[in-house]
């Protein structure tokens, strides 16, 4: 079987709750180890959908949650060009719990991005002591979810949608619609808050164990400690750089996902693949036609990975530059984050289904599950548009305009 990339080939024990590594070094062996964990049974836990509270669980144990968190804070101080390599590897097995990992960091870069310095220190320390699993309702177009002052905190109330890692959290980020200012309040709260309902009822053909169910409030109770970002406050270009590691996650899931699937694809062809009648060669591995499209998809994927890189090692230098970075800066890391979620989108989808056009009708048996890949990626593709991001491409292509800071650019 053709291995799949790995970040490294030995184990690699996990720190103790609440410690962190000696060394960042220890990061590529435990991913590798914790991606070979989850690709045991994916195609049936993708089968029967539902929480994968054991894997949830894998993941915990593995250390890796306190991955982005600072140093400073408890938590292994890695960069998110590690951390996306990382996302990459995991998504290659198991591209819904790799969601609910990446998910969980995104969570904690807003905290990092929104929160005060005292913010910062509470909740990420007691993420990395308390080994806490976060989950996103931060949905920014589900204006369902209302706040409203109330003495020295906020009543949330309402629902929100695509929840993703909701389902056994602990803790939420949590978007809420403000009437009176027409802005939205961004909060934590603990996934078990008295008037929190977390629905498990989340029915995509693909991504089927994302835990994305929907969270209802019913008078909720969050106080100004709690609060990121109040309303009316104009968002600084640090603070929108959240979204552009939001669809630098879904890139490198994207491009995980491909990666995993032309893995399947060579695998089954050296086990089971038979040649066409015309091409006069004995196995299919010497298909000329066979030959070409996986060329097709090395230079596909292969041209995402150096987009994706490249992004990330901008984002990670405006992240780093926190206040300080320009409205330029942020610009910048826009427009290459659009080019790899371009790139990688059609990357996934196009080697995940053209996989089955080599590999068979024999491959589509539903015992196998090589259909899982094109689900998966095709139901989160559809994140938003990639319309919209080639205008952004095209636009600042044509005139220099940047892309407008929104949730989705």
């Amino acid at each position: 079987m053709s291995q799949p990339l790995r970040l490294a080939e030995s184990p690699a024990t996990a720190p103790a709750p609440g410690r962190r590594p000696s060394s960042l070094d220890a990061v590529p062996a435990l991913a590798e180890r914790l991606a070979q964990q989850l690709e045991a049974g994916a195609a049936e836990r993708d089968r029967a959908g539902g929480h994968a509270a054991a894997e949830r669980e894998l993941i915990r144990a593995s250390g890796l949650l306190a991955l982005s968190v600072p140093r400073s804070h408890g938590g292994w101080g890695g960069d998110w060009p590690l951390l996306l390599r990382v996302v990459r590897r995991l998504a290659q097995a198991d591209s819904a719990l790799a969601h609910v990992f990446a998910f969980h960091h995104l969570q904690l870069a807003g905290v990092l991005l929104y929160g005060s310095e005292a913010q910062q220190r509470h909740f990420l320390r007691e993420t990395v002591e308390q080994d806490l699993f976060w989950g996103n309702a931060l949905n920014p177009l589900d204006l369902a979810t209302s706040a409203s002052r109330s003495g020295q905190g906020w009543l949330i109330d309402g629902r929100k949608s695509f929840a993703s890692g909701s389902v056994g959290s602990d803790r939420l980020t949590v978007s809420a619609w403000h009437a009176a200012t027409q802005t939205a309040l961004i909060a934590v709260l603990p996934t078990r808050r008295e008037g929190v309902t977390v629905e498990p009822d989340w029915d995509a053909f693909g991504q089927r164990q994302t835990d994305s169910g929907t969270v209802r409030f019913e008078r909720v109770w969050v106080s100004d400690a709690e609060v990121l970002q109040p309303p009316g406050v104009p968002p600084t270009p640090q603070a929108t750089l959240r979204s552009q590691v939001a669809q630098l996650i879904m890139a490198n899931l994207y491009l995980g996902i491909g990666e995993g699937a032309r893995q399947a694809a060579l695998h089954y062809l050296r086990q089971h693949g038979r040649p066409w009648f015309a091409a006069g060669v004995a196995s299919a591995l010497d298909d000329p036609y066979v030959q070409h499209r996986h060329g097709e998809f090395a230079v596909q994927l292969r041209g995402a990975e150096l987009l994706a890189d490249a992004a990330a090692g901008l984002l990670d230098q405006a992240l780093y530059l926190g206040p300080a970075v320009s409205a330029e800066q942020r610009g910048e890391v826009a427009v290459a984050v659009a080019q790899a979620k371009v790139a990688a989108h059609r990357a996934g989808v196009e080697v995940s289904s053209q996989l089955f056009e080599l590999t068979g009708a024999r491959s589509t048996a539903r015992g196998l599950g090589l259909d899982r890949y094109w689900r998966n990626v095709r139901v989160h593709t559809l994140h938003d548009p990639i319309d919209y991001k080639l205008r952004d491409l095209g636009r600042h292509a044509l005139s220099g305009r940047y892309p407008e800071p929104t949730a989705y650019s």
